[in-house]
């Protein structure tokens, strides 16, 4: 290895790492080279070492530096033949004698044996047959060898038919290398260049005069390469034909101006860009002026809203149908109402794991995050059920918020009827909201649903009940109206009202019950009639992502404006009161509920 220089890369024991600084360390003797991992936490501090920085890291990690002594063994490069030479054929291994067998591969207690290993290496060494190349940490720094080139050893000799070639995770400090090599692979259509750490980007010469290198490359991955945004396009735009670019996790948080002239303005048709630092799409206007992408990827950003105070709302380009937000901080319905302004060709969306969309009253007025819990296995699957309920609940509002024109949601298509479901619960949690506020701030509510007029044109304007004000300090305030009835041997009894105490466990309530209905208490069942709606079928969620199920349900049939019927799997929502010393008033809601009696 040669001596060291500030920006080199170098291997230790395969930990890949650059050199960031040479030169003493105060409280050492000697020199001592200051290097940065590209595995951030594989250091010890950031380049500030008792309150001195000696260097800065381009990773904003606060361990992915360290101090090394200069005398380090180095694991050395190879070039890119060398490399290609050790991954795809290796030579013969044979046993020396007094070395040891090779130890067998045992999986439990039984030893494996290889079948058909031998016919895969030596698929693998006809070098010259090879399409799809990975050459992720084998150490290559350089295109060829001065030894290479007295012998006129060519790549496009050696491995001619090379199609997809992987050369992340390696030593190259310089564009120059992959330009070279490039050059030389004329059927080359997918380049990965991910992990690496290239740097005086915009002076590298070669790269400026790569020509026709990359003239059939279609697909560039540049992630984790912690270049910038400029530096990103300047590459790109060495690939005239290119049409996805990869650049997740470089630490970007904004895009400055697309280069007017680069061929990738006119031509990309996917990028993604995750695992960086957005927080809102503003940070990604200038992605409006791509006027061919079809395909967005921003998931794992820190994304919140859609703009900020001083930024327009940037609306992006119509060919544009599929972007996923996944992953990110979203918490407002009023940022998915905006959605389809921004993205006006929006046909697709991936949402899942917002805040928002794992409690989907996030931004409902009183609407607080549930208290935390101790952890048991009782208390864990009902967080489970609770969570899967509430992400069912944000599936389906999303789907009546946005447009007809969105066809698939977290990956599953949105059928007419999910569509129709989806806006009757919709409609149901705005009447539900609008009957929580007195009649003089109903215009508030609806302003925060622009589809309320849409939806009651549709499925029929509902009738907002409200509930009179009662002081808590009054008698009445402690009692609730319940309307028992019950069907026996197929014949439905007279209702029969009773005031009962908030106070009044489960227990008693069934004591009450049965008196009433001449059962004894061990053979009542109550089951509270909500009177609300809810759907089913069609909603059930796997893993999160808002999968379809075929689960069906009793189909009901609602009548909407103009004698227009939408039919839709809904069923009344009922839920049974069972035993335990709970509070009634904590099992029911208002100060009138309906209760059906069964015996047991």
């Amino acid at each position: 290895m040669t001596e060291a220089t500030i920006g080199q890369r170098r291997s230790y024991d395969g930990a890949l790492c650059t050199v960031r600084y040479i030169g003493e360390v105060a409280g050492t003797t000697g020199s001592w080279l200051g290097v940065e991992w590209d595995d951030p936490s594989r250091g010890k501090h950031d380049g500030q070492h008792k309150g001195v920085r000696y260097f800065t890291c381009k990773s904003q990690a606060l361990t992915s530096a360290s101090f090394v002594r200069p005398t380090r063994p180095v694991d050395p490069p190879r070039t890119f033949l060398s490399a290609l030479q050790y991954k795809y054929a290796p030579p013969e291994e044979q046993q020396k004698p007094g070395q040891p067998a090779p130890r067998p591969i045992v999986f439990s207690g039984k030893v494996a044996e290889e079948v058909g290993f031998e016919k895969i290496r030596r698929q693998q060494a006809q070098l010259g047959e090879l399409l799809y190349v990975i050459l992720d940490s084998t150490k290559v720094a350089t295109a060829y060898s001065d030894d290479e080139k007295a012998k006129g050893q060519q790549i496009r000799e050696v491995c001619p038919k090379i199609r997809e070639l992987d050369l992340s995770r390696n030593l190259l400090e310089h564009f120059d290398p992959v330009v070279d090599i490039c050059a030389e692979l004329l059927l080359l259509r997918s380049l990965k260049v991910n992990w690496n750490r290239f740097r005086n980007v915009l002076e590298d010469k070669k790269l400026e005069r790569a020509g026709d290198a990359f003239e059939g490359v279609k697909e560039l991955a540049l992630e984790d390469t912690l270049l910038t945004w400029h530096e990103i396009c300047h590459i790109a735009a060495r690939f005239p034909t290119l049409i996805t670019l990869h650049a997740g996790s470089n630490q970007l948080s904004s895009l400055s101006p697309l280069p007017p002239s680069a061929p990738f303005t006119s031509n990309l048709v996917t990028l993604d860009l995750e695992f960086n630092q957005f927080t809102s799409l503003s940070d990604l206007a200038p992605l409006s002026s791509l006027t061919s992408l079809k395909s967005l990827i921003l998931k794992k950003n820190k994304i919140t809203t859609l703009t900020t105070p001083t930024a327009p709302l940037p609306t992006f380009s119509p060919t544009l149908n599929y972007v996923d937000l996944s992953y990110n901080l979203i918490s407002t319905w009023s940022t998915v109402d905006s959605l389809p302004s921004s993205f006006p060709g929006l046909t697709s969306l991936r949402f899942t794991h917002n805040p928002l969309y794992d409690n989907p009253d996030l931004d409902t007025p009183g609407s607080l995050p549930p208290p935390p819990q101790q952890t048991t296995t009782t208390s864990t699957s009902t967080s489970a059920a609770s969570t899967l309920g509430k992400t069912e609940e944000a599936y389906m509002l999303l789907v009546a918020r946005l447009p007809p024109t969105l066809k698939t949601l977290n990956f599953s298509t949105i059928t007419t009827a999910d569509r129709s479901d989806a806006e009757m619960f919709y409609l149901s949690r705005i009447t539900k909201q609008l009957s929580s506020v007195p009649e003089t701030e109903e215009h508030l509510i609806r302003e925060k649903h622009p589809k309320w007029k849409y939806l009651c044109d549709s499925y029929g304007e509902p009738t907002i009940t409200r509930r009179q004000e009662v002081n808590p300090n009054f008698l009445e305030a402690r009692l609730i109206d319940v309307k028992f009835w019950a069907v026996f041997d197929g014949e439905e009894t007279t209702a029969k009202s009773v005031r009962v105490p908030r106070a009044f466990d489960i227990y008693a309530v069934k004591g009450i019950a049965g008196r009433l209905f001449g059962l004894r208490a061990w053979e009542v069942r109550l089951v509270w009639e909500t009177g609300e709606w809810d759907p089913v079928g069609g909603f059930e969620v796997e893993g999160g992502d808002g999968e379809e199920s075929d689960d069906g349900g009793e189909e009901e049939t609602k009548e909407g404006a103009g004698g227009e019927n939408k039919k839709g799997r809904w069923v009344k929502r009922e839920v049974e009161l069972k035993d335990g010393p709970r509070q009634f008033g904590y099992c029911v809601d208002g100060t009138e509920v309906t209760v059906r009696v069964e015996k047991r």
